[in-house]
């Protein structure tokens, strides 16, 4: 029997996915952080982007079948997440403003590839491959162990966007509680690169002014990405990209070079070899820069350029107006993407290199492997989505909810004396 083609922007396959594969009850539970419904769950807005640009803000829920039954009814192309208010948000109408404010939220982080669409030679716009994905792994690689070494944060969750970049949401509870204020210091804190492209440096992360007469070094933590982001420099940026070659990145890059003499005598260099790579470029630079005496203030200048331009071409270029408001809005985990038909799977920090967008399953082919699990079903008892390639995404963010609600019992249990 022939499968069946499924178009992943008809309302019907979308409506079938949410049916049948959505995992309602684990976004509930993740939400929640325990089983019972609380405030974090009744309280928390969930918005609705339907078709023909309408968009539902303040729902509210008192239990994942509701959610599930309410989303079913609107079928939307994709839902959003807020905040925890401090009512509920269906009530917004019916009480006074100064009654409704966001309370609570993950702390969350969005990087987008477009971002890097003036590094990155492969593709560029929406358009992204397992080549250029690397500016996104290297990023995940460098803001995971940022959160977890330097904030202490555990419960972390790397989720695709579905096209062309991914979100991070923490539910600790320490961040959950963040004000708009702390999520601001946060974010300025993570923000090495920034910048528009009238700017050429675009990393101003030592403390002002020189000391005796030297460049401040890097701060600690930046120090520790940089020996994260110096292979990728090598790896991603002279070899795979090999973003030197062409004439206006290179003359960018000489732009970063704070001696005049060194930049001019390169530049001389490079327009009588338009063929020398990339790599050969940078062991120039760097050959210039040990030529210079041996700890001499211009020697020293010169290695500090170099460690800004590896962190201003590598380091995490996130969005940080996401970061910095409780009430942002962020796409749901598992929502399909309506220009690609790719679902937002959960991603393991752990092998962000492995990972490739192409592969993530589209909802098309989830309808066809459903129908084809339908035609070979045997008496087993098992959720639909147990029969696609959805599964292991899914149990992916099971082993984090569990650790979350675990993370609950065990607080609850320190708290009760009632034995």
């Amino acid at each position: 029997m022939a499968m069946q083609d499924f178009d992943h922007t008809a309302p019907e396959v979308i409506l079938s996915f949410y049916r049948h594969l959505y995992p309602f009850k684990s976004v509930f539970k993740w939400l929640n952080h325990e089983h019972t419904p609380s405030r974090l769950f009744t309280h928390r807005e969930i918005a609705f982007s339907l078709r023909g640009d309408i968009y539902i803000r303040y729902n509210s829920f008192l239990n994942a079948d509701e959610f599930k039954n309410q989303t079913l009814k609107y079928n939307p192309e994709r839902f959003e997440i807020g905040p925890v208010y401090s009512a509920r948000p269906r009530d917004k109408k019916t009480v006074r403003p100064a009654m409704f404010t966001p309370q609570l939220r993950e702390l969350v982080f969005d990087i987008d590839m477009t971002d890097y669409d003036s590094i990155r030679t492969c593709c560029s716009g929406a358009s992204v491959c397992k080549r250029c994905w690397a500016f996104i792994s290297a990023a995940v690689r460098v803001l995971d162990a940022a959160l977890r070494d330097q904030f202490g944060y555990r419960h972390l969750l790397w989720v695709y966007s579905g096209r062309r970049g991914i979100h991070c949401w923490v539910s600790d509870d320490e961040a959950m509680e963040l004000t708009d204020e702390q999520r601001r210091a946060v974010a300025q804190y993570l923000t090495v690169v920034q910048g528009g492209k009238e700017m050429h440096k675009k990393v101003n992360v030592r403390p002002p002014g020189r000391q005796s007469g030297r460049p401040w070094p890097l701060p600690p933590a930046v120090r520790d990405a940089l020996d994260i982001l110096t292979e990728v420099f090598v790896d991603l940026i002279l070899h795979d990209q090999n973003l030197f070659e062409r004439d206006e990145q290179w003359e960018e890059l000489l732009k970063l070079i704070p001696d005049p003499d060194i930049a001019g005598s390169l530049r001389r260099a490079w327009n009588m070899d338009e063929n020398l790579p990339s790599e050969e470029k940078w062991s120039q630079i760097k050959g210039k820069t040990k030529d210079l005496e041996k700890g001499s203030p211009e020697r020293d200048t010169m290695m500090a350029a170099l460690e800004d331009i590896v962190l201003q071409y590598t380091y995490p270029r996130i969005d940080a107006e996401v970061s910095k408001h409780r009430n942002h809005l962020l796409k749901a985990p598992f929502c399909v993407h309506p220009k690609t038909g790719r679902v937002c799977v959960p991603v393991d920090p752990t092998h962000i290199d492995d990972f490739d967008p192409e592969n993530v399953p589209t909802v098309s082919q989830l309808m066809q492997e459903l129908e084809a699990g339908k035609l070979q079903e045997s008496g087993e008892e098992q959720g639909d989505w147990e029969r696609t390639s959805l599964k292991p995404y899914i149990d992916m963010f099971e082993a984090h909810i569990i650790n979350i609600m675990n993370e609950v019992r065990i607080a609850k249990r320190a708290t009760d004396t009632s034995w």
